[in-house]
């Protein structure tokens, strides 16, 4: 079995939910890691028994990579992607892929030109709730979907702003609440629903931060092709973080998702409930707590395509899908106008 040599880009605060996962596979080793803070690459260095690097093409040159981590700010994804394809090398992302939807499509094009595998972080498709919701979908049990809504309400402060040097800007973070808290929920609604957009109206707007450029606030609604209408709300300036909601309303019941536990009624009576299994532990080190499993999935999930010579669950067109429809939904808010999709 081959061993993959693995680099991770960003040693920040999502970098142990990449580093510890990889870590513990037997078919893999992490050769380096790299980070423009030098302390930090070199602290995680230490950690994890390898080189670090403050520049990242440096560490892909002189390193036998076969695949790269990207836990960077937004920003960064993109041209980190396009070089490392550029090398032959695989590539594991977190989401957002970009926060420009021509450089999610430019990721996408070098994969294939390169022949190299690009995978996006949506760890919460893995969720036990996540997955009794779209296998029964697929099952055909519930009919077809009529409409759909979905509600993020969290809390980020200002210092967690304060505390970031990119965070809370559109040329880095590329938005707020949509593309950092929202996107998980708005990508599995957007799963389930599974269609191409017709058309995005949305609203976003600053309303009780200070510091920051971009939005706190929006709220809008989806149309795909097949015709279901959802709407979502999200907004960063709550009190504690809400457990986030999703409902699909359907022909033969109704499904909630609310945090990690799901619940199908169907018209019939029939009801089938599931949750996170809480013997399903994996430690990331000194972090917190709430992280569950689901990345470890994601990215087993994504060596064993490796392995298999095949693709992986969430590739890069599939993670493309939901870029679309958050540029679109900042197109819209931006511009004061639907977007309408051919």
């Amino acid at each position: 079995m081959k061993t993959f040599k693995v680099g991770i880009v960003g040693c920040g605060n999502i970098f142990p939910m990449h580093a510890y996962p990889v870590n513990a596979l037997d078919n893999t080793v992490i050769k380096a890691v790299c980070d423009i803070k030098e302390d930090r690459a070199m602290e995680k260095a230490k950690v994890f028994n390898c080189h670090s690097y403050v520049d990242y093409k440096e560490m892909i040159e002189k390193e036998d990579l076969d695949v790269i981590h990207i836990c960077t700010p937004h920003y960064l994804h993109p041209p980190i992607m396009l070089y490392a394809a550029k090398a032959g090398l695989h590539v594991m992302t977190e989401k957002p892929m970009s926060i420009d939807f021509k450089d999610a499509k430019a990721m996408v094009e070098a994969a294939k030109e390169n022949n190299v595998t690009l995978g996006v972080i949506f760890q919460n498709r893995y969720n036990p709730g996540s997955v009794l919701i779209k296998q029964t979908l697929a099952s055909g049990e519930l009919g077809n979907i009529i409409s759909g809504k979905c509600s993020v309400t969290w809390d980020r402060s200002d210092s967690y702003y304060t505390n970031s040097d990119w965070k809370g800007t559109w040329d880095k973070e590329g938005g707020g609440v949509i593309i950092d808290q929202a996107i998980h929920t708005l990508d599995l609604m957007r799963w389930f629903v599974d269609s191409d957009l017709d058309y995005v109206d949305a609203n976003i707007s600053n309303r009780a931060h200070e510091i920051i450029e971009v939005e706190d606030s929006a709220e809008g609604v989806i149309k795909f092709k097949n015709g279901v209408i959802t709407s979502f709300h999200a907004i960063n300036y709550y009190g504690y973080d809400a457990p986030v909601e999703i409902e699909l309303y359907c022909e033969k019941g109704i499904v909630k998702l609310q945090a990690d536990t799901s619940i199908i009624r169907f018209n019939n009576g029939k009801e089938i409930k599931t949750k996170n299994n809480p013997n399903e532990i994996f430690s990331y080190g000194d972090v917190k707590t709430y992280w569950g499993v689901s990345h470890v999935k994601q990215i087993n999930n994504y060596y064993q395509s490796l392995t298999d010579n095949k693709n992986p669950a969430i590739t890069g067109e599939e993670a493309m899908k939901t870029q679309k429809m958050v540029c679109a939904i900042y197109d819209s808010g931006k511009q004061g106008k639907r977007i309408q999709f051919n």
